[in-house]
């Protein structure tokens, strides 16, 4: 797509997390110290909270790519609504235990004797659950009864919880004081400063191999942080789909126009309906008045709006050709250099 136009390696700005382009903002170096200290312990849970789309599982997978330590065995579970059997169960296949058609108390007696072996081993067990907020309380518990599993006073295994707000809910609810004395350290994330943003787009930029000249105005920073709110899922969606627009208009800079356009474009693409007017201290339907003036007025203002959906439709029609027509002539300079190398041997 725009990676070659904008001389990039990779696309900076994937939805999907990469250890590779994270970035350390001060919450998140906050939240990912606060791991490592947990993974130095080797005990307690970590709890890392935080808003949709803001990196907590960014900073798992940072966090595994990097430990970077042979004793610890890491699974990473991405939880649902699960009973504590199904978390069993789960963890178990993680581990890559079997335990088909076992009791729970069964599944239990299989973890201990794996988690007790990797000890004789000298390594330990390290669990991340991620959406860790969609877990009953009850499930919950249940992690804390696995922390219980020691050896020469030693925890077995150690947990990491990372989840949406409403985790924090969960947690202080007055029946879960034993599992909150088991926390050690915890965190939330926020999200970015416009400051941070600006940081943000440029890092991930740089990850990619970009090395040319600034690629967004002076002002283009302030904007993307008003339309994204700063959360950094947003701003990979929204800048992802910059670039797309600034590679279709041929753009050496992204300013604040083509900024303003793009977010206009998503707003009409997401909402893909024409909003419902509402009559307010009616309790029944108004009577169509052929005649009146006001009645005439709604309709052309309803015709507008369709006319506006129209035609923006046919833009990123055009839009779409036009980026075809530009990979078909890429295509061909690349064909017709291969067929000059092979003739000129």
């Amino acid at each position: 797509m725009y990676e070659n136009y904008y001389g990039l390696n990779a696309r900076p700005f994937l939805l999907s997390p990469d250890p590779k382009f994270f970035f350390a903002s001060n919450h998140h170096q906050r939240a990912l110290s606060y791991l490592q200290y947990g993974l130095d312990q080797g005990e307690g849970f970590i709890v890392i909270t935080g808003p949709i789309g803001t990196g907590k599982t960014t900073i798992a997978r940072n966090l595994l790519s990097n430990l970077g330590d042979d004793s610890i065995v890491a699974a990473q579970l991405v939880t649902t609504k699960l009973d504590p059997h199904e978390l069993l169960e789960l963890i178990a296949a993680e581990f890559q235990l079997d335990v088909v058609s076992k009791s729970k108390a069964e599944i239990l007696q299989v973890i201990e004797k794996f988690l007790i072996s990797l000890h004789k081993q000298g390594k330990r067990a390290l669990l991340l659950v991620d959406e860790a907020q969609n877990l009953p309380a009850e499930t919950v518990e249940e992690l804390r009864m696995l922390s219980n599993f020691q050896l020469n006073n030693k925890p077995l295994i150690q947990s990491f919880l990372l989840g949406q707000e409403e985790l924090k809910g969960i947690i202080q609810a007055p029946n879960m004081e034993q599992f909150r004395q088991r926390i050690i350290a915890s965190a939330h994330l926020k999200p970015l400063s416009c400051e941070e943003v600006q940081s943000y787009i440029r890092h991930r930029l740089a990850q990619a191999g970009y090395q040319n000249e600034e690629l967004f105005s002076e002002n283009a920073y302030q904007l993307i942080f008003e339309k994204t709110l700063g959360v950094p899922r947003k701003i990979n969606i929204f800048v992802d789909r910059l670039l797309l627009f600034g590679f279709l208009e041929e753009l050496a800079v992204i300013d604040s126009k083509a900024i303003n356009e793009v977010a206009e474009e998503m707003d009409i693409e997401l909402t893909g309906s024409i909003n419902a007017r509402q009559q307010t201290g009616a309790t029944e339907p108004a009577q169509l008045v052929v005649n009146s003036s006001e009645n005439v007025e709604s309709m052309r203002e309803v015709l507008r709006e369709v006319e506006d959906i129209l035609e923006n439709s046919i833009k990123q029609k055009i839009k779409l050709s036009r980026y075809v027509d530009k990979l078909l002539k890429q295509k061909n300079i690349e064909l017709a250099s291969k067929n000059s190398e092979v003739s000129d041997s």
